[in-house]
């Protein structure tokens, strides 16, 4: 699968770095992809050695005011002229997404694909990964949303909470592997 992860470029505490190494390793010894924003700083980059060195591939999509920062030695990098389009392709690329730590950025570009999951104008997966509680509140909040009739669709059929990057990876499959066996033609 292509698996687009969304998340800080920032160099942030061991508590999100060492949970970041450990989802990259996963990620790549299963022989998946990595979409991302392609950036050699910070988390990007914990995530992007981590994938490439148990295997995985890189796909990073980046935009021009960040060429200063894009890893070298990428599978495929497209370099888009803004964000908007950089979101887009980013979504357009993959087949799944996760969303680790991150800030306004990580939190625009999940709300993307949120929205259009809650419009059905998408069917990918979406997951979260709730390191050390770090979207206790977002959680919250989207609860709320969901119990007060903001979301016309159930938000656990919008987005999955994980503690760990494993299960988001998991749940991910899993939902693919499902989505797959629906879509499949039947004999008859």
């Amino acid at each position: 699968m292509n698996i687009c992860v969304f998340l800080s470029a920032a160099d942030l505490d061991e508590r999100y770095v060492e949970p970041t190494r450990e989802f990259a390793e996963q990620l790549g010894s299963s022989g998946h992809t990595l979409v991302w924003g392609g950036s050699d700083v910070g988390l990007m980059k914990v995530l992007a050695d981590g994938v490439q060195a148990a295997g995985g591939r890189l796909c990073g999509v980046s935009v021009e005011f960040l060429t200063h920062v894009v890893r070298p030695g990428c599978d495929e990098m497209v370099i888009t002229k803004d964000l908007g389009e950089r979101k887009a392709l980013l979504l357009d690329k993959a087949d799944a997404v996760i969303m680790l730590v991150g800030g306004t950025g990580t939190l625009d570009e999940t709300t993307d694909i949120l929205e259009l999951r809650k419009h059905e104008l998408s069917d990918k997966p979406l997951a979260v990964v709730n390191t050390a509680g770090f979207y206790d509140g977002l959680k919250i909040q989207l609860e709320r949303m969901d119990a007060e009739g903001f979301l016309p669709i159930p938000l656990p059929r919008l987005m999955y909470f994980a503690d760990t990057g494993k299960e988001a990876l998991d749940y991910v499959e899993k939902y693919a592997e499902k989505h797959a066996v629906e879509q499949a033609p039947t004999a008859g």
